[in-house]
């Protein structure tokens, strides 16, 4: 009897051995730099054999916590040791814990299109899920709860066209339109089409043009 419950336990061992294991072929296999929870492994084993198997490469350095329930992988610079993980690979690891949206605020919006130089100081991020903030060091990332009209095509180029032009307002409408009729796709271009329907009205005759634009008209 005591022979069989050795056994037990060696295979039990042997089991709860492989979860850390698996986090980190997971890890690996995505690259330095990736952040994710522990949600992200549950299909590996059950919530408190992955919160045990992280917290066990933390202690061994393997892995870095950023924050309650938030780990990464860090990317390491020869002289500077583990860096800063990247604001927007932060942001899709806490909405993918809830299976939320993800949309970069105006600011951020009209910067990524060249309309504005200025790089806000804080990453700002709107979804449909809860909120939570994560400060890295200077570094603060904020991502916040907003209603869905502030959600349309999250994650998308129409989505940041349309972020941004609810930013810089009518006054920059122009603007925004003629950059995003240059860059944008084909496809990108119908989304925005679409995307008229949930939008406030003075956005809808900007939108319209740049969906009917024949500017760049590929399926990039």
């Amino acid at each position: 009897m005591a022979e069989k419950h050795t056994v037990f336990s060696d295979i039990m061992k042997v089991f709860a051995s492989s979860v850390p294991d698996q986090i980190m072929r997971r890890a690996r296999a995505g690259g330095r730099g990736g952040v994710f929870t522990p949600q992200d492994f549950l299909d590996i084993g059950a919530r408190t054999a992955v919160d045990q198997a992280l917290s066990r490469l933390v202690k061994h350095g393997t892995l870095r916590r950023l924050a309650r329930g938030l780990y990464d992988f860090p990317t390491v610079h020869p002289k500077l040791g583990p860096l800063s993980p990247a604001p927007d690979v932060v942001a899709q690891a806490l909405v993918r814990e809830t299976d939320s949206r993800l949309q970069i605020d105006g600011a951020r919006a009209a910067n990524a299109l060249g309309l504005s130089t200025q790089v806000p100081a804080k990453h700002t991020y709107l979804t449909d899920g809860p909120s939570r903030r994560v400060v890295l060091g200077k570094r603060v990332i904020d991502v916040r709860h907003a209603s869905p009209k502030h959600l349309v095509a999250p994650g998308t180029a129409a989505g940041t066209v349309v972020q941004a032009l609810r930013h810089v307002g009518p006054a920059g409408a122009a603007d925004v339109a003629r950059v995003a009729a240059r860059h944008l796709s084909a496809r990108d271009r119908k989304a925005l089409t679409a995307a008229a329907l949930q939008v406030p009205a003075w956005m809808r005759l900007t939108l319209a043009s740049i969906g009917n634009s024949a500017l760049g008209d590929t399926d990039g």
